[in-house]
């Protein structure tokens, strides 16, 4: 027989198979087909149904008050707003009605157009009428379970009225002391981050704006104005800090153990004569030569406002950790609250030296409040608060309760945002910007913001711009200094040294508070 051998019937199912076990293969194929094309329509079904779920309920509240959902855009266009309250009841916005019986708003005073903004037809919002435009026109309201049910009701809209933590008065007295000047004031309870003065200036007629008949020429004016009336500085504007930014430095320091409230400089008082040498550049600063040869310790330096003391420490303390504490104030995120915020920053970033800066001068600059350093007026506030609140930051906020005739009242109560230093390094703190105020030296520097029989806290600052104009003038504060019950913080564009503009206004603010209380 020959090697090779033809399969014979026997070996051939083992091969191919027979027909009946083909047709039982091919049925099991065609079953796993099918449970595969089933198993992949449940997960995709599963997704889009996850995704509806997602976008229609616990993301329903959130898309519902965009102030670009057509249907807010719709209702804006229509509705009767709901009125706008201060802390005491006093009306911020109501409503009239134009020659054609359809409504648009008018509000209490110009001082508040910084911060409640404007809602026109033709140009639509800003500030608190723009944040809470679905509130406000009753596209969406204080009830979560009514707002997803709004659609299948005869009466879909409930204007919401707003009670805000704003003092009118005291909003009023902060626009009236800036006067002239470009600025801003912002004042707020340290325990609870509600915020009494959001002042910014110069002003503008937002019911100019808000009224048909003037609105196209009124916002026209605004925006070819080059003192840019309608950028609100309390939260979008940004500027060199100066020395007010040492606080945040003290948080940075003493918070790490960098320094302790006794560390001196032995070349501090040499430095005051010659300039302190940093890889090349010089950090001048010869504002207090009354403190002669005396090696100042951590209080001193806060009290005479020292650069050269500021400068080491902030070598010191490495900007990992400067970097560290300001992110931890709010710095390098817009902050959480009912309006944009522009972001603050301690430096530009980009550079490997340590915490994003360039290298030891630029770090050496950054600790008194220099070199490439920018803030908010409303996050120099929160520094303040942080240190009058034992070292803990409180969200600020604008609103305290939603009303509305259908749904109720909703009210919104104070947040923590988080705790920054521990309460022994804020009383350091607070006890140094008390001799800023107070103390035989400080008042030289912080002329007015003392308040007469309160114990007050504080820090100046002159913000050096270059060239031949004056310095921004900065204060920030608190009062009293054993329970604050406010902070401060003050700017005035090109207004001069700390204690010549921003230091007296703070102290006249915080007097007419203390005066409301009695």
């Amino acid at each position: 027989m020959s090697a090779i051998s033809v399969p014979s019937g026997r070996d051939g199912p083992r091969a191919g198979g027979s027909r009946a076990g083909r047709s039982r293969a091919g049925n099991r194929g065609i079953a796993g087909g099918i449970t595969r094309t089933g198993v992949t329509l449940s997960l995709a079904f599963a997704i889009l149904a996850g995704g509806a779920g997602y976008w229609q309920v616990f993301r329903a509240a959130d898309l519902s008050v965009r102030s670009d959902n057509p249907a807010v855009i719709a209702a804006a266009r229509n509705a009767v707003r709901g009125l706008i309250y201060d802390r005491t009841g006093v009306v911020l916005a109501s409503n009239k009605r134009d020659a054609n019986g359809e409504p648009y708003r008018a509000y209490a005073d110009p001082a508040l157009s910084g911060v409640i903004g404007y809602a026109s037809r033709l140009f639509g919002s800003a500030g608190l009428e723009r944040a809470y435009d679905a509130q406000l026109t009753g596209a969406a309201g204080a009830d979560s379970v009514r707002d997803m049910l709004r659609k299948f009701q005869s009466n879909p809209t409930d204007p919401q009225s707003l009670r805000t933590t704003l003092s009118l008065s005291l909003q009023r007295l902060a626009v009236r002391l800036l006067g002239g000047d470009r600025g801003a004031v912002v004042m707020l309870d340290p325990r609870s981050g509600q915020v009494l003065v959001l002042a910014s200036t110069p002003t503008f007629n937002a019911s100019a704006v808000a009224n048909p008949a003037t609105s196209r020429a009124t916002f026209t004016a605004l925006k070819a104005d080059q003192s840019l009336p309608l950028l609100p500085r309390a939260v979008q504007g940004q500027y060199v800090p100066g020395s007010v930014f040492k606080i945040v430095t003290s948080m940075a320091a003493l918070g790490s153990g960098a320094i302790t409230p006794a560390t001196t400089y032995k070349q501090q008082p040499g430095a005051e004569e010659t300039g302190l040498l940093v890889s090349g550049y010089r950090v001048m600063d010869g504002h207090h030569r009354f403190t002669g040869s005396k090696a100042l310790d951590y209080a001193e330096a806060i009290e005479v406002s020292c650069n050269i003391y500021f400068a080491l420490t902030g070598l010191r303390t490495g900007g990992q950790a400067l970097h560290s504490y300001a992110d931890q104030l709010g710095f390098d995120a817009s902050l959480p609250f009912d309006l944009p915020t522009a972001v603050s920053q301690v430096t530009n970033g980009g550079g490997s030296f340590g915490g994003g800066f360039t290298d030891d001068v630029e770090l050496a600059n950054a600790a008194y409040g220099q070199a490439e350093t920018l803030v908010t007026p409303l996050q120099m506030a929160l520094v303040a608060a942080t240190v009058a609140n034992g070292g803990v930051t409180m969200r600020p906020y604008l609103v305290t309760s939603e009303v509305g005739k259908q749904s109720g009242t909703r009210t919104i109560d104070p947040q923590e945002m988080r705790r920054v230093v521990s309460p022994d390094v804020a009383s350091t703190i607070a006890s140094a910007m008390e001799l800023a105020v107070e103390g035989d030296w400080g008042r030289l520097f912080t002329t007015g913001a003392a308040v007469p029989g309160v114990q007050t806290a504080g820090k100046t600052g002159t913000a050096q711009l270059g060239g031949s104009g004056e310095p921004h003038s900065w204060f920030i504060g608190f009062a009293p200094v054993d329970k604050p019950q406010i902070a401060i913080a003050v700017i005035v564009e090109r207004g001069g040294h700390g204690a010549v503009r921003a230091a007296p206004i703070a102290g006249q603010l915080m007097q007419a508070f203390f005066a409301g209380q009695k």
